[in-house]
């Protein structure tokens, strides 16, 4: 099936080529989201006489997302999830979550512009794909943990496997020092115990 472009559309062409693609894909995806028109006669014919305004248009909403993209680029927004203690979330962090995160902070994003390439299951940082314009991305990043204070060490650089060795080596250490307190403890015990019978000095025979 051919349709004309009506902006540029990733791995298929600028706006204005006509390409060949496939039928559910036109319908499903570029005629109902306005991104192309079937390659009739009368479309080519009205895109021609449209373009210019379109270009201009095009032109604008470039500028537009370019400016947004200049602040949200290298973001990074918490996103606090339950997850098991070895970091397996309980569910996953979808598009929706990417952008309602980012809306809270100001950038007014729909979940249509977010692109999760992997799906995020696990706690830990991963950057994920805003479409801001057809001819302008930016990465931004999303900090999944279970508590404010786990993403914040997670954004120092810490994964959560070093944080839970880290604080299985903390309980080992406190557990041994536990232990060292109690064995010092006995051991004076032992040097305050009165002086069996047997070690008792011998009595003097009259």
């Amino acid at each position: 099936m051919q349709v004309i472009l009506l902006e540029r559309v990733a791995k298929l062409g600028q706006m204005g080529d006509v390409v060949d693609v496939k039928p559910g894909f036109a319908r499903n995806y570029l005629l109902l989201q306005g991104k192309a028109l079937t390659a009739s006669k009368e479309n080519i014919a009205s895109f021609e006489t449209q373009k210019a305004q379109l270009e201009a248009q095009n032109l604008e909403t470039k500028k537009e997302a370019e400016a947004m993209a200049d602040k949200l680029g290298g973001q990074q927004f918490i996103v606090i999830r339950q997850a098991s203690d070895g970091g397996n979330l309980y569910g996953s962090v979808t598009t929706r979550d990417a952008a309602d995160v980012a809306t809270e902070e100001g950038f007014t994003l729909d979940r249509k512009q977010v692109i999760i390439r992997s799906p995020i299951k696990v706690l830990g940082l991963h950057e994920v794909e805003v479409h801001l314009h057809p001819e302008v991305m930016v990465t931004i990043s999303l900090n999944v943990a279970r508590s404010p204070e786990e993403a914040e060490l997670q954004a120092s650089g810490k994964s959560i496997q070093e944080l839970a060795a880290e604080e299985e080596a903390q309980a080992e250490f406190e557990i041994s020092e536990l232990f060292d307190d109690i064995g010092a403890a006995a051991s004076d015990d032992e040097d305050l115990a009165p002086a069996t019978a047997s070690e008792e000095e011998p009595k003097s025979e009259d």
